[in-house]
């Protein structure tokens, strides 16, 4: 069974470019943002990696740890940061998890059980599903999972976009419309009635009697 939107994500001890760490715990009280990929100097992963390295920043601002993972030994993973610093321009200052046992990838999933307990002579084809990104709350509650094939290459603005739709509804009840990005009218949930709107928000614009719309809340 895949994981779904909020279960919790999957807890691991696992060897990192930064040590061992325990996921549950390296997160603490942040939001993370996981991204896996299938194996080592594959073109695609590297410009994703440097990008994520590269708005890292962007990253931050939101409250979210960034880490990697790949299904490669970690002792892989320092030649293959110096292929994306080479071909980006970024350091991979987050923590890239080794995962030559495919224990995570499994966890995750990403791989079935019966994909064997070596990431030794498996090509990036083997591992063609470990592709998926998962945006996880500070409650270690899963809220976004993204899926890509591997010739098409993530794009970090979206997650960044969504990432900040998925705390700001949190935090008020209101849901964002597509395309929404910071500063876009917001939608006012159903379970806010039109008189507590009011209260809420202020005017607003009733596009159906379900679709309504209003300023987006001050954070």
């Amino acid at each position: 069974m895949g994981l779904r939107i909020n279960d919790t994500a999957p807890d691991f001890t696992a060897e990192t470019t930064q040590g061992t760490i325990n996921f549950h715990e390296w997160l603490g009280d942040s939001w993370g943002v996981f991204v896996s990929h299938p194996k080592n100097f594959t073109p695609v992963c590297t410009t994703e990696l440097g990008t994520m390295a590269g708005l890292a920043d962007e990253f931050a601002k939101r409250g979210a740890k960034l880490i990697g993972i790949s299904v490669d030994p970690v002792s892989d993973h320092a030649r293959w940061k110096d292929d994306i610093k080479t071909a980006t321009g970024f350091n991979v200052e987050y923590p890239l998890i080794g995962d030559k046992d495919l224990k995570v990838a499994k966890l995750y999933d990403m791989l079935p059980a019966g994909a064997g307990e070596s990431s030794e002579g498996r090509t990036p084809a083997d591992n063609a599903t470990v592709r998926s990104v998962y945006v996880i709350g500070p409650d270690k509650k899963i809220k976004l999972v993204l899926t890509y094939p591997m010739t098409t290459g993530r794009n970090f603005d979206e997650i960044l976009r969504a990432i900040d739709s998925i705390q700001l509804t949190a935090k008020h009840q209101v849901a964002t419309p597509a395309n929404w990005k910071q500063g876009d009218d917001v939608i006012i949930t159903a379970a806010v009635s039109n008189e507590d709107a009011t209260k809420r928000f202020g005017s607003y614009e009733t596009i159906l009697p379900y679709l309504r719309k209003t300023k987006q809340p001050q954070a």
